[in-house]
This record gives C-alpha cells, sequence and structure tokens, in this order.
C-alpha cells in the first residue's frame, strides 16, 4: 500500500526506547487513499510520540468497509511491506513480476532494499478489511535487493483464552516462515477470555485492537494502539475479539521516513524521489496498469528533518 498524502509527513524513527513497561495508548488519524472519494485508512503508525515499535514503522488499518482499493504502482525503498487482509481479497504486482491474489489468513511480504514498485487493487465483493504495515531494513540491508513471498499457510501458538497466528518473527517457540531482518514478533491474536501472552522483556510491545479488548489491564477500542514499552514477560489479555501484537528489538538506526521510502537522510529521500520521477529502472515497472503510476509529492522546501521519539 502507498502512503498516498500530497503532503507527507518526515518521520524519524528513534531508537531509544524507555526501558521499562508502560501502558500508552495512541489513536488513529483517518487518511484518505487518493481523492475525495478515495477508501479512507486509519493511521496507527508513524506518530509524533512513537514513530516505531521495534522495526515496525508503519501501520494502517482499513475497514470493514464496501469502498475499493486502487492504489497503482508506487515505489519503496529501506523497507518490507506487510500485507494482511481480515475480509475481501487484494491483487498484488510487482516490478520483480510477482502477480497474485492475497487472501484473509495469507501473508504477502515485500522486500524493497534498493528499490521495487507494486500495486494493490481489492477485487472481491462485499466488505474489504485488512492491515498494511512496515518494517524497516537494518542499515546492512537496506540496499539488498528487491525480493517477494507469500505465505498461506502460518503456524499457530495456542494457550488457554488465546491462539496466535505468527506473521512475522517468532512469539515463544513459535516462528513464522517469514523472513526477517530483525529480531520482531508480529501475531494476529484472537482472544476467547483471559490470557497470558508470554514476550520478550528485552524487545517493546505493543497491541492494536481490532476488535474490543483488553490489555494490560486497559480497555483498548477498535483501531487503537496500546504502546506496552520494555520490561515485560507477559501481556495480559482479555475479552472476546482479535488483536495484533507487535514487538522486537528496539530498533538501532535513526530513520528518516518521507512519502513511501524509508531512509537515514534527506539526500537519500531526495535521491530515490529523483529516480521515480525519472522512470529511473531502479524501480522497474509493474506490468497490467499500461504505463500508470502514482507521481511523487513534492519534497518540503526545507532539508527533511528527523522526528525523535518522546
Amino acid at each position: 500500500m502507498s502512503n498516498l498524502e500530497t503532503s507527507p509527513d518526515v518521520t524519524l524513527c528513534h531508537t531509544e526506547a524507555d526501558d521499562h513497561a508502560v501502558a500508552e495508548l495512541f489513536t488513529p488519524r483517518a487518511v484518505p487513499l487518493g481523492g475525495l472519494r478515495a477508501m479512507q485508512v486509519d493511521r496507527v503508525m508513524p506518530q509524533r510520540g512513537l514513530p516505531t515499535v521495534g522495526a515496525w514503522c508503519f501501520l494502517d488499518s482499513f475497514g470493514p468497509h464496501e469502498a475499493a482499493m486502487r492504489v497503482l504502482p508506487h515505489p519503496h525503498i529501506g523497507l518490507q511491506t506487510v500485507t494482511w487482509p481480515l475480509a475481501g481479497e487484494i491483487h498484488h504486482r510487482d516490478s520483480l513480476g510477482s502477480d497474485v491474489m492475497v487472501r484473509p489468513g495469507q501473508l504477502n511480504l515485500m522486500t524493497a532494499g534498493r528499490g521495487v514498485s507494486h500495486s494493490e487493487l481489492s477485487v472481491s465483493p462485499g466488505p474489504l478489511h485488512g492491515l498494511q504495515l512496515w518494517v524497516a531494513l537494518p542499515a546492512e540491508r537496506a540496499t539488498m535487493e528487491p525480493d517477494f513471498e507469500q505465505h498461506v499457510s502460518l503456524p499457530v501458538y495456542a494457550a488457554p483464552g488465546v491462539t496466535a497466528t505468527v506473521l512475522m518473527g517468532s512469539l515463544a517457540d513459535v516462528t513464522s516462515p517469514a523472513t526477517a531482518h530483525t529480531p520482531i514478533v508480529g501475531a494476529e491474536l484472537t482472544v476467547t477470555g483471559a490470557a497470558v501472552l508470554p514476550v520478550r522483556p528485552d524487545h517493546e510491545h505493543a497491541v492494536l485492537a481490532i476488535d474490543p479488548v483488553r490489555v494490560a489491564g486497559r480497555e483498548v477500542p477498535p483501531r487503537h494502539l496500546l504502546y506496552l514499552g520494555t520490561g515485560r514477560a507477559e501481556v495480559r489479555l482479555d475479552g472476546q475479539g482479535r488483536a495484533l501484537l507487535l514487538g522486537g528489538e528496539p530498533f538501532p538506526d535513526e530513520l528518516v521516513m518521507w512519502w513511501n521510502f524509508v531512509g537515514r537522510g534527506h539526500d537519500e529521500i531526495a535521491a530515490a524521489r529523483a529516480a521515480w520521477e525519472a522512470a529511473d529502472p531502479r524501480f522497474g515497472e509493474v506490468a497490467g496498469h499500461d504505463g500508470a503510476r502514482i507521481p511523487a509529492p513534492d519534497l518540503p522546501g526545507v532539508r527533511l528533518t528527523p522526528r525523535r521519539r518522546r
């Protein structure tokens, strides 16, 4: 999915997480994916006070609604895109030649590295509901060759009151087959009562409520994110519904995020924008769109500056 804002915020993902458990609730903001009649998404991350959770640096929640997703070819660098539909089907095509449908319970993972482009269009009737996330690549992998993988079956962690489908990384002794480049966890939780979820105390964690759930003693409304900090060996859950656990080792780099790019500074972002506008082969071409693509917004009139974690 693209960040289609015409004046996207500049975000620095600063690494130093508070070394203690907290319970801070973050409210999403509504963002239209292009135009007045566009599908609206709830942007949960980045936020001014929370640019990252581990290597997770971007999270959109969309639906459930009947609006169509129509995201034309657009570029990425320095990140992995994670597409997780909850209802409806999405057609993914990219400059690597991938041409697949992704359905609920299946994971699309595209690694941008030095540069890739892709499109996403909803194709099924009925409501569309899902999550789109980005994972920042570490410095030594930020310019790697792009890649794409789809996983139609993912492992499940089960405990009293909760089951967890592990999308990325590891939860307890359950590890996803999806390629992760930093210590991380991403898991869809189905909560059926009081539950205790084991987590790594040296990692930071957050929980997105898909349905109303209770996390660490707090009521979390749908589409809101409860940031839990570090230092926890477990997360207590209660209720009846779904949620998303995110976590990972606090990220070691400062990251400037602008539009659909994750980089380490202004010059890298500006070069990527110029390359996309010049149709540089770095980003390839997505078949099936007759050359249609999303143009890059204008850079701000000043050098991109970092936004630090509170």
